[in-house]
């Protein structure tokens, strides 16, 4: 969410809806196989698929769930070159090079941070000399970018993340 969607009613970054403990068990199982069926799904957290459609249908409608994807692992699918950028902008130019950065190939993911640097992107492309390109003639190009720093990636791993399943407390 951007600062500027708030949640109807509140102020950004507050829930718009309350998770009870079978909304945070389905939201588990999807993450876990976001291809499953109604039916196991709905059997795997033992309420009726009656049930389990109207509850994941009002989770997409809050804008819990936002959508279904694939995890692709990048190396594989011939992104072997990765590394975040972080970039210094002009004050007040945020919409700008968001709506700019969100057009690049190659840019997977960016937020706004709070530190030495305003802006954090991910970049996944399949060489070096693609990386450069990304890095040198794009997103450096885009008006309002100030300055970047890129970080090669190694290795990376996942964390453990939400635990979706676990009772509320």
């Amino acid at each position: 969410m951007s600062a500027d969607e708030g949640v109807e009613g509140g102020w950004p970054g507050h829930s718009a809806s309350k998770l009870d403990g079978v909304d945070r068990a389905i939201i588990a199982e999807l993450l876990r196989d976001g291809r499953m069926s109604m039916r196991t799904l709905a059997e795997r957290v033992h309420i009726s698929r009656a049930n389990a459609y109207a509850r994941l249908t009002r989770l997409m409608d809050d804008g819990v769930i936002t959508g279904f994807t694939a995890e692709l692992a990048p190396h594989k699918a011939g992104l072997g070159t990765s590394a975040y950028v972080s970039v210094t902008i002009e004050q007040n130019s945020w919409r700008t090079v968001s709506a700019r950065l969100r057009s690049i190939p190659y840019v997977e993911h960016f937020a706004m941070v709070g530190g030495d640097y305003d802006v954090l992107v991910l970049v996944r492309t399949p060489d070096n000399a693609a990386l450069r390109q990304v890095v040198l003639e794009r997103i450096q190009d885009v008006p309002g970018v100030r300055a970047t720093h890129t970080w090669l990636v190694f290795d990376e791993a996942r964390g453990r993340g939400t635990d979706w399943g676990a009772r509320e407390s």
